[in-house]
């Protein structure tokens, strides 16, 4: 029975220590990860395909490294342009590790590679923008910034290749200024909208002088040519006037007939008003009219009538008395 136990003991110790060795034997790779296998602190195999591998139990040691990309945030940078003017820049760098042998004997960190990359990062920029003016850099557009984010990446890439890592992309997110020459760069940057726009002010008045001085030319044109065509058409109706008065007074008894109604018009109009006595030449046709209205033409009015004198109009007054010229 003690044999048995025994037996039972030593089987459960040999299975135990079996499933220890296959355990430590055994390890995983994920498709996100780089798995190094490494004896004595030297890499002897790096495995990237996922799946489950093996190694020497109780000897070998892994090492994980990330395939994906990897962000880090550059701290910020106060560097100087070319007219030694200070900025601050903030910016950030894509990296990821493609050898990770090399990156193992270079770096062996994740912590490490970033702040070598920050070292490296902070002196391209400081190489960069210290050629460029600072004017420059404040007026830098979209299309400018990816060229000069194009500059400060390649000059990174040529810099960490020997560290087993790829420099993907670096940009800048933006420029700063420091607090003592800020106010300095803004009132500049406001005298300069001021100019400018004092400058599209003054040619916007200009323009509105010659604009109105155009119109007034244009409206005084107009009205010229609308007024010599109006007294066009006046003379235009007068001689018309003219030629249909003469057409219908053509004869001597028409003449007559004319001059008498308009001395009876002209009679009409003078008794118009309140006053009832009027003064008139004696050889005028109104006071030929109002002594003898039959006589006032020979022509117009052949035979007198039966009784030669008619009684004048009830309540008028007329007094003619001769008028020296």
């Amino acid at each position: 029975m003690k044999k048995t136990r025994t037996r039972m003991s030593i089987i459960l110790i040999v299975v135990l220590l079996a499933i220890i060795t296959i355990n430590s034997a055994l390890f995983t790779v994920r498709p996100n990860q780089y798995m190094c296998v490494t004896r004595f602190s030297e890499i002897i195999d790096t495995v990237s395909e996922p799946g489950l591998h093996m190694k020497l139990p109780f000897i070998d040691n892994l090492i994980e490294y990330p395939k994906e990309k990897l962000f880090y945030d550059i701290r910020l940078s106060d560097v100087l342009t070319s007219d030694s003017k200070a900025m601050t820049v903030d910016s950030f760098i894509v990296w990821r590790i493609i050898e990770p042998r090399t990156f193992f004997r270079t770096l062996g960190t994740i912590a490490a590679a970033e702040d070598r990359l920050d070292n490296i990062t902070f002196n391209v920029l400081k190489a960069v923008i210290g050629r460029i003016p600072q004017s420059d850099i404040i007026s830098t557009d979209d299309q400018s910034r990816n060229v000069l984010n194009s500059l400060v990446a390649e000059d990174v890439r040529g810099t960490v290749g020997t560290y087993g890592i790829e420099v993907i992309d670096v940009k800048i997110k933006r420029f700063d200024l420091p607090d003592d020459n800020e106010r300095n760069v803004y009132e500049r940057m406001i005298s300069e909208r001021a100019i400018i726009a004092e400058q599209y002010r003054a040619e916007g008045i200009e323009e509105a002088s010659y604009i109105r001085n155009e119109v007034n030319r244009d409206v005084n044109i107009i009205i010229s040519n609308a007024e010599a065509a109006a007294e066009r058409i006046i003379a235009e109706g007068e001689a018309e006037y003219m030629r249909i008065l003469a057409e219908a007074f053509n004869t001597e008894d028409k003449r007559d007939f004319f001059i008498f109604m308009r001395g009876l018009e002209a009679l009409k109009t003078a008794l118009n008003g309140d006053e009832n006595t009027i003064i008139l030449d004696a050889d005028s046709e109104i006071a030929r009219l109002l002594v003898n209205p039959y006589a006032v033409s020979s022509s117009t009015v052949s035979t007198p009538p039966s009784d030669p004198s008619p009684t004048p109009p009830p309540e008028i007054e007329v007094s003619i008395e001769p008028v020296t010229p």
